[in-house]
């Protein structure tokens, strides 16, 4: 497989605006795949912002997975030859309140995924989901959907490791949070870790614009196998981080003649810890 270009858009949100907020995608999408993007990862509730005053308002913004923004985003990826994840605000068909993503491509919605793990004010917000992380194969490599807090569980992103993931795409609204001075945020920290400990690509979209007192980190960020920030971080600002991927590279799980990631691990050992 050829490398494949991925592209990340830290795209400035706000919370209610749903027009808007829609053409801002559109427009980074464009401007990403008139770069050579092909895989295109959206922040986590890209159609309705986050900082919710409460459920009922959550609620009111929130739309099915066939609903307009869902649709435009595989009108977008029919248009562009390009496979695209993004996070939404989803009314589920039993009517309840979802923090979701999609993969979609050409041929329509691959997977839609719901957060398993919900962090903080969420947990008054949304229903949480029950599924395993979505993991697909695309045309141009074997991707996997998680979002935000999803990441900082080590058994979730080892359970889509597993599952054959070549690149883990995740949208985050990741809240700033107090910091060492000179301190990458640990969000990124944490990406890296996950990236390196199961020698997988992952490629995160946040967002910018701060929402009714709370202000982002804006890292997005596109991490190899090893580990590292492929491009430098773009911290807080509007900005599109491109990549090439030989995603090829993530199937080799060795890092020593005589080791391997996987190969290498005890189930056995560690059976009882998930008993706990």
């Amino acid at each position: 497989m050829t490398a494949v270009r991925v592209a990340c858009c830290q795209v400035r949100l706000a919370v209610g605006d749903v027009d808007g907020n829609r053409a801002r995608v559109r427009r980074a999408v464009a401007e990403a795949a008139e770069a050579g993007a092909r895989i295109i990862v959206l922040p986590e509730l890209a159609n309705s912002g986050y900082v919710f005053r409460d459920a009922a308002e959550a609620r009111s913004l929130a739309e099915p997975a066939d609903g307009p923004t869902v649709a435009g985003w595989v009108d977008l990826a029919l248009r562009h030859d390009a496979v695209l994840v993004g996070g939404f605000c989803e009314l589920d068909p039993d009517r309840r309140v979802r923090n979701s993503a999609v993969l979609v491509d050409a041929s329509g919605v691959r997977a839609l995924y719901r957060k398993a793990h919900l962090w903080d004010r969420e947990k008054l917000v949304f229903d949480p989901g029950d599924a395993a992380p979505a993991v697909v194969d695309t045309a141009y490599g074997r991707l996997a959907v998680m979002i935000c807090y999803d990441l900082e569980f080590p058994e979730w992103t080892r359970m889509a490791a597993l599952a054959g993931t070549q690149l883990l795409c995740a949208p985050v609204n990741w809240p700033q949070l107090p910091r060492p001075a000179g301190e990458r945020p640990s969000e990124i920290v944490r990406v890296q870790a996950a990236a390196a400990i199961n020698r997988m690509f992952v490629a995160v979209a946040d967002r910018t614009a701060g929402e009714r007192g709370v202000d982002w980190v804006g890292g997005t960020v596109v991490v190899d196998p090893d580990g590292w920030p492929l491009r430098d971080l773009v911290l807080g600002r509007e900005a599109t981080v491109v990549a090439d991927l030989d995603l090829a590279a993530a199937r080799d799980k060795r890092i020593s003649e005589h080791n391997d990631v996987h190969a290498d691990r005890r189930p056995d050992l560690y059976a009882p810890v998930y008993r706990i």
